[in-house]
């Protein structure tokens, strides 16, 4: 079956389905592959529960006429999208970044669904799939799509380029995350950069007016230098300093515990200020940009401040939840050296009486995990807390590398189920307390006995 045969289909049924445990009626079922499992012997199953057509790899379960025979199912899922993208006349704004993705994907949902019907991507869907099935939830009643992309190995995000197709594009940052799939920080760079090398070589020839344009933070040498080689000239600024590219200034005026933001557009020149509830100095930047975006379409000072400020976190991301005894601050998410030094001086700089940190190991550190483990206890050990615990096997090896004033005040524990018991016997309390680690770790487990 042809992409476009395919097409006809998928708009008479925009509805796609990937789990037969979430059908949803009348649906274009995809029978993908994983590790463990072939959704083709699922195909008859999506079809019993309501499911229009099954897009399927394998003719033995082809039935009848409504299992639709592809040579690949995902790259079936992958050439839609891309194909439904092509005729789509709206903004796409794409984002990657080593940290900070899915909160500044949030934030500049919030702020552009003020005025704009928009599609953001939900959740974290952000990989060869996730990308996907965004864009195939982009209907003719949308405006403008928020696609958050994620990678951990190089050639991904020019991939995922090739599939959404992006007027914007963003990167957050580069740091040290998924070091072991990009093969070290340079490869991190290389990776990431994929969405400049998009933006650059992929210019409509038509007309300079729609050239594809890249939001970059002017404080940060790193994204300036990636630019500079690329030869990324449409670009909007945004920043903390005084930058007179900047389409976008701000600084942080409050931190305890939520960011309170000053900014002002340069063509204004007048300051408002934001009262957000986000938690995080690392986090103004984000802010920013979701500022910078919605000043670039057209939108009114108070549309912009009314989704910053309207913006809830959710999912453990910078999140602040008071319990009983504590304050919390819940960055469960993900972990990586930068995002995990960064969150360490949040909590170091913040006006509070008792300060504990809890620390859960790094993923995807590949060569470098013993070194990035050491280096974030030799952080938490000269940072201005009362407690520190380590959490996982990784920070627990690296435990006799390290010697500081602050040892005699950390706790290490093999497993989240140590710590567990450890946190019975030795409850904190009265205290605001950072959590923060892999996904793997599933330290959300703790919040419960604090």
């Amino acid at each position: 079956m042809t992409i476009p045969d395919l097409y006809a289909i998928y708009q008479r049924h925009p509805v796609i389905s990937t789990d037969t445990r979430k059908i949803a009626p009348g649906s274009l079922f995809f029978a993908l592959k994983g590790d463990k499992f072939d959704a083709n012997t699922f195909a008859e199953k999506a079809i019993e529960a309501g499911a229009a057509y099954a897009v399927i790899d394998n003719p033995e379960y082809a039935l009848d006429e409504r299992y639709l025979l592809v040579e690949d199912g995902l790259t079936a899922l992958q050439h839609l999208a891309a194909y439904h993208r092509s005729l789509l006349d709206i903004p796409v704004i794409a984002l990657t970044g080593s940290n900070g993705k899915t909160t500044t994907k949030e934030l500049i949902n919030a702020v552009l669904s003020q005025r704009y019907k928009t599609l953001a991507t939900i959740g974290n869907l952000n990989n060869h799939i996730g990308v996907p099935l965004t864009l195939l939830s982009i209907s003719t009643a949308h405006e403008m799509a928020i696609v958050e992309m994620g990678a951990n190995h190089q050639k991904e995000i020019a991939f995922l380029c090739t599939i959404a197709q992006p007027t914007h594009g963003l990167i957050t940052n580069v740091g040290k995350a998924h070091l072991e799939g990009f093969g070290g920080v340079e490869g991190v760079k290389k990776g990431k950069g994929e969405m400049y090398d998009y933006l650059v070589n992929m210019q409509p020839e038509d007309t300079t007016d729609n050239r594809r344009i890249a939001f970059i933070n002017s404080d940060d040498a790193i994204l300036l230098s990636m630019q500079q080689e690329r030869g990324l000239t449409n670009a909007i600024y945004y920043g903390k300093n005084d930058d007179e590219r900047n389409l976008i200034s701000g600084k942080l005026v409050d931190n305890s515990p939520f960011l309170v933001v000053d900014w002002k557009d340069k063509f204004c020149g007048e300051s408002f200020t934001i009262a957000s509830n986000l938690t995080g100095a690392y986090n103004i930047d984000n802010i920013l940009v979701a500022i910078c975006i919605g000043a670039t379409f057209g939108m009114s000072t108070a549309e912009i401040n009314d989704g910053i400020a309207g913006y809830h976190p959710t999912n453990n991301r910078s999140q602040i939840v008071q319990t009983a005894t504590n304050t919390l601050i819940c960055d469960l998410y993900n972990a990586n050296p930068s995002s995990m030094f960064v969150a360490i001086d949040n909590l170091d700089k913040m006006a509070a009486a008792r300060k504990v940190l809890i620390l859960g190991d790094m993923f995807e550190m590949g060569e470098e995990s013993a070194e990035e483990h050491t280096a974030v206890i030799k952080k938490a050990l000269d940072a201005d807390v009362q407690e520190r615990i380590f959490i996982g096997q990784d920070f627990a090896s690296q435990q006799t590398e390290v010697n500081g004033a602050g040892i005699t005040s950390s706790t290490f524990y093999l497993t989240a189920e140590d710590a567990i018991a450890g946190l019975k016997s030795n409850p904190v309390t009265n205290a605001t307390v950072l959590i923060k680690g892999s996904r793997g770790m599933a330290l959300e487990r703790l919040i419960t006995l604090l």
